[in-house]
């Protein structure tokens, strides 16, 4: 958290105008990063809690970090095949959350 006060800071009161677009990607991948910790946390706190691993919560933590992976992507700098791997695991990890969801909802009913 305090990573992402100090770099925009320093974007907004320090650097040149125009140039805070050109990390506004970065900022964005150190805010994701605020929000995975949040999500792992309270992953640790449910856990500790009632002894249960939540799925779920583990399924969305990790739908973030594939999306902070992506949204951060140099494309210059990487191949193909990472691409793809990437767009398995996005496609693993949606098709998990749907399915844990709609058994989540058959047994709240």
């Amino acid at each position: 958290m305090f990573d992402l006060v100090v770099i925009l800071s320093k974007q907004l009161f320090v650097a040149p105008l125009g140039f805070f677009n050109k990390s506004l990607f970065e900022i964005f991948g150190l805010f994701l990063n605020v929000l995975i910790a949040l999500e792992i946390l309270e992953n640790i706190t449910a856990y500790l809690r009632k002894h249960v691993v939540q799925v779920e919560l583990v399924i969305v933590t990790s739908l973030i970090a594939v999306a902070r992976k992506i949204i951060i992507l140099d494309l210059k700098k990487i191949e193909g095949i990472e691409i793809i791997g990437l767009a398995i695991a996005i496609l693993a990890l949606s098709i998990s959350y749907w399915l844990i969801r709609r058994s989540n909802a058959k047994n709240s009913n």
